[in-house]
């Protein structure tokens, strides 16, 4: 289980600048943290949760960690505006014996997203290949 406060370089901006974060509340299978020291009028939210389905060999888990940022707009100032990012990983519990295939699938989305291919440098500034693409809506 996660701390109560991620408050040692757990989550980072694109500056690459630690973003303090303490848990608002926890159920059974979901909890979410709040930015400290964020506007109330401007809530920052991590969340994470899991559902399943299914029995048997059938079994699944849907598995989500989510960014929800709420700004001032940049156009209109008056107007509240939110970005979220998220990653879902659906595992097919009923089948796996371990975490390697659903690691694997990790390593190549967090790597395409988060680095330039040859480079072993994680780029938290959106300039990795797939951040790119996410980015200026490029396929």
């Amino acid at each position: 289980m996660l701390t109560n406060t991620l408050n040692t370089n757990e989550v980072k901006n694109a500056a690459g600048t630690e973003e303090e974060f303490t848990r608002l509340s926890i159920a059974e299978r979901s909890t979410i943290f709040a930015r400290i020291n964020e506007s109330q009028a401007l809530p920052h939210r991590l969340s994470i949760s899991h559902t399943e389905s299914g029995t048997g060999l059938t079994r699944r888990r849907r598995s989500v960690v989510r960014v929800d940022k709420s700004v001032a707009g940049q156009i209109d100032a008056t107007q509240q505006m939110r970005c979220s990012a998220y990653v879902v990983l659906d595992l097919p519990i009923g089948q796996l014996t371990s975490t390697s295939l659903p690691a694997d699938a990790l390593a190549n989305l967090v790597s395409f997203v988060a680095s330039l291919g040859a480079s072993t440098t994680i780029l938290y500034d959106g300039t990795g290949n797939g951040a790119v693409a996410l980015l200026s809506g490029g396929i």
